[in-house]
């Protein structure tokens, strides 16, 4: 049963009576709302809404919320491609950087060896003059005084530590004697027949050659074998 309609001031909240049966509908609507009201409650009170926790998630994100959201994710991406951009430059960088220090190491190497290949080139006449000077005397100390043999014995030493000099800035002597000839490293300034060597063998060596790295500074002037038919 519900009382009789009057008016009722504006703002206020309305109260109906109901009997048993509508009071399982209204408790089932308090609970899903949160929200019940008494009998004792003024009629003054102002009418409010209320949602349910479930409505306020489910609302739409709308107005200033989306447009900020669509910024943040543009601002995002612009700056992902900035720091894609940026990695690719510093790989590019240090690419160049390590070509440019593999050139430099590489230039300074050839600048060195053009340097010593021009001093040892000046010093290869000093020591072939001291090989071939202790190869006379080494055919007569016999017939020499003891203290001959001890100047002779440092002459020797003096020209070992030539070539310990030479060989401490990279340059080496040609395998001349028993190698086959190359006419790369090897000058052939004679040919003979040999029963020791085989052919296009290096039989002697007249003047030693030498080279710096993979450098050639003065071929080997050598004697050659040759078949007893071709010898000359």
């Amino acid at each position: 049963m519900t009382t009789g309609n009057k008016e009722r001031p504006s703002g206020s909240i309305p109260i109906r009576f109901i009997d048993d049966e509508d009071q399982d509908m209204t408790e089932s609507r308090q609970e899903s709302v949160g929200f019940e009201l008494s009998e004792d409650e003024d009629d003054s009170l102002p009418s409010v809404e209320i949602h349910s926790g479930e409505d306020r998630n489910d609302a739409p994100i709308g107005g200033p919320e989306l447009a900020e959201l669509i910024a943040a994710r543009s601002e995002l991406k612009r700056l992902q491609s900035e720091l894609a951009e940026s990695r690719d430059a510093v790989a590019r960088r240090q690419a160049d950087f390590e070509n440019y220090r593999k050139r430099i190491d590489r230039e300074r190497g050839e600048a060195f060896n053009r340097v010593v290949a021009d001093v040892a080139r000046k010093l290869l006449p000093v020591v072939d003059n001291l090989a071939r000077a202790l190869d006379a005397e080494r055919t007569v100390q016999s017939h020499e005084s003891k203290e001959f043999k001890h100047f002779l014995h440092g002459i020797e030493l003096i020209n070992k530590q030539l070539s310990d000099v030479l060989e401490s800035l990279g340059i080496q002597p040609i395998a001349a004697v028993g190698e086959r000839f190359d006419p790369h490293v090897h000058e052939a300034v004679a040919t003979e027949p040999s029963d020791k060597f085989e052919p296009d063998t290096v039989t002697d060596e007249i003047t030693r050659g030498y080279r710096i790295g993979d450098r050639l500074l003065r071929p080997a002037m050598v004697k050659v074998a040759a078949r007893k038919d071709e010898a000359v």
